[in-house]
């Protein structure tokens, strides 16, 4: 592995830069140039960069304040941040375009890195709007884990994860309201701490739950975490949701208990080896310490059902109702169709939640009267970037099993990194504790990491992504059409399956064999058509283009989120005596009826 990829330690960094061994300006060229190393690697890791002349700057002034006699605890150390949190100067998307605007300050969690001596670098990509855990619904594209790009890197902070697993940063905030920091973390071999709501400031952050979000951060390893959370934490006044943190014990006794769910309620989803890696886990807290005791997570299981299965849905609704009310072709499909479910639900219902929680809430005290911590799996599994698009909505409710409830139940946590599957993807478990139990949760995560160390990282994958072109297909070539085997030859992927923006229309090509669909656009008093989505590498894409035949050609599409790709459009004389087939809604609802026998 080369070594401009090697992980960052923001402990060490800082440490070096107050003692003037290295120039805050070394560090950050050195994170300038490891950023652009690895842009073809994985394009979609950031959303927006900071100007290099501009960190550049920015660590030339940490240099002049070291001199000058200050001591800074983040001096020089690269950071990103997930593109739902604020940056003066920087537009905030949350991963949708058309709701990008650019803050005139910047969120305070964020600041006080800043003035702390840490150097911004730029935002990161997410699941939009925080909607996720899988980091492949976003319209600047999936990342994979950096060890196996096949498989996901984990979200909604999919970008910060691979960011400082790729050694680009020494960390990164992410946000975490269902899983979105601890997943990513687990599934890259970070650290993921969540700490307790109100904790830290989440004014300038774009809201998912509101009531229920946290800024997060990820880092390699506690060490780096406990100096992030120093800086990060603390009462804001002008956050309505800010907590004043009560006088708590910092460190965790000598011994402990540590809660296991019995075996019967961990689902490992047909996973072979987490439960090794799990078991690992178990005994290295017996090592420390630590006595079993087994509680039943049942209760916690069905408070987090509240999260996308109740009234909650509405508060993620509420947070970006606007743009789904007025532009909700802008919004990722999969995303889109969760936040729609949420303008349904009344206020009876979201009350009933309410009381349905605080039954929940009380029922789950008694864990904490016969355990300091609960230990769970942080996901049971991962999967494929393709299982994900193919299966967005179950495979990602799969990923939040043991993490959905945490939040809504006000419970502290911190990922810890367990090792890894023969297939290189991270598995990881939580430390789970009562709210304010965070500094204790990191005083334990600190001694299972010196009791436990890491195995070796798998090596990072640096091989360029060859060029590919996104090609949208509308008919024949659709996956079990009698054309779709021209895709397969050339080893297309499919991306997505998704419809165009509202400005088509769709015919049926007159005396075509096989039937040959014509998209034309025609603006207002157009359709969205139902289109898939498919990769090819850039010389297959040429290869595909020259066996086109007329009437037909490649044009560019527009499809619902904005986004436009190549696809299949129509010449003008295509639709002579063409049959205007938009009110199917698609060519496989036209082809269905037209084969179906007619009603007697």
């Amino acid at each position: 592995m080369p070594a401009r990829f090697e992980r960052q330690s923001a402990t060490a960094i800082s440490g070096w830069v107050n003692r003037r061994e290295t120039p805050a300006v070394e560090i950050a060229r050195a994170a300038l140039e490891r950023v652009a190393a690895y842009e073809p690697v994985q394009p979609a890791v950031w959303i927006a960069r900071v100007d290099p002349v501009e960190v550049l700057a920015r660590a030339a002034a940490v240099d002049a304040r070291i001199a000058a006699g200050e001591r800074l605890a983040l001096a020089g150390v690269p950071f990103a941040v997930k593109d739902n949190l604020d940056v003066a100067g920087l537009p905030t998307t949350a991963a949708c375009p058309a709701f990008s605007y650019r803050p005139d300050t910047t969120a305070p969690v964020v600041q006080r890195l800043l003035d702390a001596g840490a150097i911004l670098v730029g935002k990161t990509n997410l699941d939009q709007f925080a909607t996720g855990l899988t980091g492949s619904r976003s319209p600047y594209g999936a990342l994979g884990s950096p060890y196996n790009r096949v498989f996901i890197s984990g979200g909604s902070s999919s970008g910060s994860a691979v960011a400082v697993a790729a050694g680009l940063v020494a960390f990164a905030l992410g946000s975490d309201t269902a899983g979105s920091g601890r997943a990513p973390a687990a599934l890259n071999g970070l650290v993921g701490l969540k700490p307790t709501r109100g904790r830290w400031s989440t004014r300038g952050l774009v809201p998912a739950c509101r009531s229920l979000d946290c800024v997060s951060v990820l880092a390699n390893t506690t060490a780096d975490a406990r100096l992030v959370d120093e800086t990060a934490a603390g009462f804001d006044p002008e956050d309505p949701y800010a907590r004043r943190e009560p006088e708590v014990e910092d460190s965790a006794p000598e011994t402990f208990a540590f809660a296991l769910p019995p075996p019967a309620q961990l689902d490992w989803l047909g996973d072979s080896e987490s439960p090794r890696l799990f078991h690992a886990v178990t005994e290295r807290l017996r090592a420390m310490g630590g006595r079993e005791v087994s509680v039943d997570i049942w209760v916690l299981l069905k408070a987090a059902e509240l999260l996308y299965r109740g009234p909650w849905v509405a508060e993620r609704t509420a947070a970006v109702e606007k743009i789904l009310r007025q532009n909700p072709a802008a919004i990722h499909p999969v995303v889109r169709g969760i936040l729609a479910g949420g303008l349904s639900i009344s206020a009876v219902e979201a009350f009933r939640g309410e009381y349905a929680l605080r039954v929940h809430q009380r029922a789950a005290e008694a864990i904490w009267a016969a355990a300091d911590v609960l230990v769970l799996p942080t996901t049971a599994t991962t999967y494929r970037v393709d299982e994900v698009l193919a299966e967005p909505l179950v495979l990602n409710a799969n990923l939040g099993r043991y993490t959905n409830f945490v939040n809504l139940l006000d419970m502290s946590a911190i990922a810890v990194p367990a090792g890894f599957r023969e297939n290189a993807t991270g598995f990881g478990v939580t430390l789970i504790g009562p709210a304010w139990a965070d500094r204790r949760l990191l005083s334990l995560a600190q001694r299972y990491e010196e009791i436990a160390p890491m195995p070796a990282f798998p090596p990072i994958e640096t091989d360029s992504v060859a060029a590919e072109v996104k090609l949208a297909v509308v008919g024949a070539h659709l996956a079990g059409m009698p054309l779709h085997w021209q895709l397969e030859s050339r080893g297309a992927r499919l991306v997505s399956r998704c419809k165009t923006a509202a400005v088509y229309r769709l015919y049926a090509v007159a005396e075509s064999v096989p039937p040959k669909p014509a998209l034309a656009h025609v603006g207002a008093g157009g359709a969205a058509i139902e289109v898939e989505v498919y990769a090819l590498r850039l010389e297959a894409f040429g290869s595909f283009v020259a066996d086109v035949p007329p009437p037909l050609a490649i044009g560019t599409v527009t499809l619902e989120d904005g986004s436009a790709v190549k696809g299949f459009v129509a010449e003008p004389r295509a639709l002579a005596g063409a049959e205007d087939i938009t009110g199917f809604g698609g060519w496989r609802a036209f082809v269905s009826a037209r084969s179906s026998p007619p009603r007697p």
